[in-house]
């Protein structure tokens, strides 16, 4: 925002000394949407912030399933090796064979793991998605509700009606925007 919301209030409280009706709804409708405005760029940064969170999550989840899989590959290669030395010395088949069929169930073990960290990698990615949504949609409904802050101090300069119009339907829309944000 280019005014934060107390200097709006103040220009709102200037306005509304002259004594004029008509400037002192338009100050009022500025309070509001400065109010309004600060209140969703609030959101907004809360759901951008969000979104880094989710995504961080879903790098750091992947590099776990990274090293899951490559555990499980160490263990096949593992359980492989065991298998081939049971084959080549019937002095120590039976130790070999029980490693390797240890080695295979640790392998089995790191694979399911991975595809669990995979699995909330996915969810990660999904919530950083629905956040940096709603970031979008609340940009848009806090632009919205400054264009009509700049457009009421419009309507008190130029003392003209349509300006404050437009900025109640800009304001208006712009808090519709930002509150199906959260119910869609």
């Amino acid at each position: 925002m280019a005014l934060d919301a107390h200097e709006h209030l103040e220009h709102a409280e200037h306005a509304a000394h002259a004594n004029d009706p008509f400037i002192s709804l338009v100050s009022i409708t500025i309070a509001v949407l400065a109010v309004l405005a600060a209140l969703t760029s609030s959101l907004e940064t809360f759901e951008s912030a969000g979104a880094i969170i989710a995504a961080n999550r879903a790098v750091l989840l992947q590099d776990q399933a990274t090293d899951q899989w490559s555990l499980y590959e160490a263990k096949s290669i593992k359980k492989n090796l065991y298998a081939v030395a049971a084959d080549s010395s019937a002095a120590h088949a039976q130790d070999y064979l029980k490693k390797s069929k240890a080695e295979g169930a640790d392998g089995d073990v790191a694979g399911a793991d991975a595809k669990k960290l995979e699995g909330a990698r996915e969810e990660q990615i999904k919530l950083s998605e629905v956040h940096e949504g709603r970031h979008h949609r609340l940009t848009i409904g806090a632009t919205l509700l400054e264009m009509g802050i700049a457009l009421s101090t419009i309507a008190i300069v130029t003392k003209k009606r349509w300006p404050w119009y437009t900025a109640g339907a800009l304001g208006g829309l712009g808090e519709v925007i930002a509150a199906l944000t959260y119910l869609l």
